[in-house]
């Protein structure tokens, strides 16, 4: 779970309600024999007017969330984890003292290697509370992916008190989606809007289970889309959040947000605060990217992305910044920073200042939204991409491919910043270590990334970059090009079988 900070000291927090906690839950359903509008239904959903019956057409009639509520509250669920975290060893070096939090850090940022005496420390369990929202009778719930990461026991609390056990299908750390499920038959479903006809200052329902209380209902109006708040550090994030001011607090990640027809519009995710609570601003994910995202999951067990190939300029710039980049600052839209040689763009005649003005028709003018509209796509799809170049509108198809491009610069600069010389591990040698392969550390570097921030020896042969196992430099400097801004380091040293474990944190590529 990661805490992100934002501009004039406000925080973004996502998490789920624990000892120590922070998050966000809620859901929301409709009570029905037969679902509609599911996540495999593409098909319009009806429509519940929320106006009095015979008022005068010119009469404004205030908003009405009685009927959206009576439909959406019993498909929201409360969702509780728990995660027994197993015991850690580690090794204490002779002469040093006994503090425990010392032994903790030694354990998993590593303690230099050689001698030193066995310990093991014993963690206490976590608990922790989420929301999520009912999308198939048989029992298929959609929820956070961080409400759920870890947990050990998932226990599922309808709100008609019953109580079930869950299994996770499968997450998706890039978008922060999961998709659980439990054994039960006729469960109310949610209906399932459609997330691109959200218009802001429309009025928005918040449904959850915050900081552990009963089933909660909170409104507020749409005040933003396609929000990136930078707060997901997956390998390859998609952040296009529907910002509002509905109240959500901690322990509603996951719950859902509804139009006055009390249709699912998104699933919140994320809060903009100072404090840990709410304090303003609440972020969803979209509900059309959810559909996909939890489609893939159902049909295919993982999500089956596609990937366009580009990098884009950051957004924000200012005129003097956007004329040093060449980016033309007559044309809104997105620039293109840099193509990746074999990616689905270069194929398609891309280029390096090419300014993207719409996908498939739509109109884009933020990063985040283009992001969100290739992330609905799978491999194979073809995009219809239309782009400013030199001050001429063209339009080209691009079939997207099934794995993240790779930027040469992006590459080369990430290995460079670690301060150091690396080589591939010889085979006789990784026999004698009794691994598959890996990537030896020659010579630190000082200013560089381990010498700053780990007590890295040369001779360390690193053989895990995050989640990716790397057997060599060329895996070595993929794996890099992929981690967010925190991630460890994983190997050996040839004199010890231990694995030692070094973090790195706020890494720039």
């Amino acid at each position: 779970m990661k805490i992100g900070v934002a501009l004039l000291g406000a925080v973004a927090v996502i998490g789920s309600v624990s000892l120590f906690a922070h998050g966000l839950a809620g859901g929301l359903g409709i009570t029905a024999n037969k679902p509609f509008n599911s996540i495999t239904d593409t098909g319009s959903a009806p429509i519940f007017k929320t106006s009095y019956a015979g008022a005068p057409a010119t009469t404004v009639q205030p908003v009405d969330f009685e009927k959206a509520a009576s439909l959406a509250v019993p498909s929201v669920v409360h969702i509780k984890t728990l995660t027994k975290l197993k015991e850690t060893a580690g090794r204490q070096q002779p002469g040093e003292d006994q503090d425990p939090m010392g032994e903790m850090f030694r354990h998993f940022f590593g303690d230099g290697g050689g001698g030193g005496r066995e310990f093991q420390q014993q963690s206490p369990d976590q608990r922790a509370s989420g929301s999520g929202v009912i999308i198939s009778q048989d029992g298929y719930i959609v929820t956070n992916n961080h409400v759920v990461d870890g947990a050990t026991e998932i226990t599922v609390t309808m709100n008609n008190r019953s109580n079930y056990t869950a299994k996770v299908i499968g997450t998706d750390p890039n978008t922060d989606l999961a998709l659980i499920k439990i054994e039960g038959k006729n469960l109310p479903v949610m209906a399932i809007g459609n997330s691109d006809d959200v218009k802001l200052g429309q009025w928005v329902m918040a449904i959850g289970y915050p900081l552990n209380l009963d089933v909660t209902v909170t409104q507020g109006i749409v005040s933003a889309k396609s929000r990136n708040i930078g707060i997901n550090q997956a390998a390859a994030p998609v952040e296009a959040f529907i910002q509002t001011d509905a109240a959500v607090n901690p322990g509603s990640s996951g719950g859902a947000l509804v139009n006055t027809n009390g249709e699912l519009v998104a699933i919140n995710s994320a809060i903009a605060s100072p404090t840990g609570a709410f304090a303003g601003y609440a972020y969803s994910i979209p509900s059309n990217l959810m559909k996909k995202v939890i489609g893939d999951i159902m049909k295919y067990g993982s999500v089956q992305r596609g990937y366009i190939g580009i990098s884009m300029a950051p957004e924000g710039l200012e005129d003097a910044k956007k004329k040093e980049l060449g980016i033309n600052t007559d044309v809104d839209g997105v620039y293109v920073m840099e193509v990746a040689p074999k990616g689905a763009a270069a194929q398609a005649g891309l280029q390096k200042g090419d300014v993207i003005v719409k996908v498939n028709g739509i109109k884009v003018d933020e990063n985040a939204q283009l992001a969100e509209l290739v992330a609905r796509q799978k491999p194979g799809d073809k995009v219809s991409l239309t782009f400013v170049r030199n001050g001429s509108q063209q339009s080209v198809d691009v079939t997207l491919q099934g794995k993240m491009s790779e930027f040469a610069s992006m590459k080369s600069a990430a290995v460079q910043s670690m301060g150091a010389d690396f080589s591939d591990l010889s085979k006789d040698d990784a026999a004698k270590l009794g691994v598959d392969g890996g990537v030896v550390v020659n010579n630190l570097k000082e200013g560089g990334v381990l010498s700053n921030q780990t007590n890295m020896r040369p001779g360390f042969i690193i053989t895990k970059v995050g989640d990716q196992p790397v057997k060599s430099v060329d895996e070595f400097r993929d794996a890099l090009s992929k981690q967010g801004s925190n991630f460890q380091i994983q190997g050996i040293y040839p004199d010890s079988r231990e694995a030692y474990y070094y973090g790195i944190n706020d890494f720039k590529k």
